[in-house]
């Protein structure tokens, strides 16, 4: 689709929390001839990409690319980077997923919990990591940046260099699967050791790729442990990493895409990226307070990549969607225990402005017949 020469971008579709609505170009991009994993082609396309996700998350060491969904790095982290103990943060149903994954893979899990629709903050962070260290050493805290079940949005920095004043030895491992390439996670910078995220958020791909950042401290920590398993194993992912490959039979026609969309991004660049999800949110939680709504999400940590709303007005979330897709159009219901009791409404990826004005004039005709 072109207008005045250049490529016209659809409306948006989809303002759930992924997957989200991919450029015709991008997915277009997945039909390229098809080559040999081993071969000079990909390697050229893999040290390409290689790059350009160091560059996004702001690293000098290294970005593993795998053909998974971001909750197989939930796994893979705990399995290279923990021997002995860990403390999950779980403040909501992805974090929670993380201490589920964690007790699976056998490991010694404390579990702290923290109010949904609240931040894990430093001084939290601070006393649980305290009274543990009581006890004898913690290899890691794993901590979700962005929690998509109800968009809060906790402060990765300060919950790193907390860490690190305390517990220099402890790894800090991160979930960024709804806030990566929606807000600037600057992984050397901060201190980070893994970062994880997953293709269909805020980078606007086909769901099926994941990446993780990954510090040379854990790298060490690997090198220590048995039972990493194979796939995942970061030190097996290094070394095909060395030559410019992957252990096993890359997702082909899903690396094409994301070269496609990495080199848009870098177009684009990151700062106006990020600058313009930060925009959508306010421009999205405005319009939520403007009709009534409260933000469930707790003030100063509410998400720059998707808005959770609570329903205190009771209107039928199911009953919105249906209007909403007569008009091709979808929002998100609330996660487990809020369906119903608040909806989610995402402004990631390729969202612009006149995308949320549409949507937002199609919930005003909404709530207008829902009221009227």
């Amino acid at each position: 689709m072109l207008r005045d020469g250049v490529e016209a971008k659809p409306p948006q579709r989809l303002f759930i929390p992924g997957p989200t609505d991919v450029l015709p170009a991008v997915m277009a991009a997945q039909v390229a001839p098809m080559i040999g994993h081993r071969s000079d082609a990909f390697e050229s396309l893999f040290a390409k990409v290689q790059g350009q996700l160091r560059a996004l998350f702001e690293t000098d060491q290294r970005v593993y690319v795998v053909a998974a969904s971001g909750s197989a790095l939930h796994e893979a982290s705990i399995r290279n980077a923990v021997g002995g103990r860990v403390i999950n943060f779980v403040n909501g149903a992805f974090s929670l997923r993380w201490h589920e994954a964690t007790v699976g893979c056998d490991k010694e899990a404390i579990r702290v919990d923290v109010a949904w629709n609240r931040a894990v903050t430093a001084p939290i962070v601070a006393e649980a990591l305290a009274a543990a260290l009581a006890d004898g050493p913690v290899d890691a805290v794993t901590v979700v940046h962005n929690e998509t079940s109800t968009g809060v949005i906790s402060p990765i920095d300060e919950i790193a260099a907390t860490v690190r004043r305390l517990s220099p030895e402890t790894l800090v491992l991160v979930d960024a699967v709804s806030s990566f390439g929606g807000t600037r996670i600057p992984f050397d910078a901060w201190g980070l050791d893994v970062v994880l995220t997953s293709s269909q958020k805020a980078l606007a791909l086909p769901p099926g790729l994941a990446f993780c950042a990954v510090s040379d401290r854990v790298l060490a920590r690997a090198a220590q442990l048995k039972g990493r398993g194979w796939y995942f194993d970061f030190l097996n992912l290094e070394k095909a990493l060395q030559k410019s490959t992957t252990p096993s039979t890359p997702a082909i026609s899903l690396m094409w895409a994301l070269s496609a969309q990495l080199d848009r991004i870098f177009a684009e660049t990151p700062a106006a990226r990020y600058a313009r999800h930060a925009y959508l949110a306010d421009l999205t939680q405005r319009w939520a307070l403007g009709h009534g709504f409260e933000l469930a999400a707790e003030e100063g940590y509410r998400s720059p990549t998707v808005t959770n709303v609570a329903n205190n007005l009771g209107i039928q979330v199911g009953a919105l969607n249906k209007h909403l897709a007569r008009l091709d159009m979808e929002i998100s219901n609330g996660y487990g225990v809020f369906k119903d009791k608040a909806f989610r409404i995402a402004h990631m990826g390729e969202a612009t402005e006149a995308d949320m004005v549409r949507l937002f004039a199609a919930m005003d005709d909404y709530l207008a017949g829902a009221t009227g």
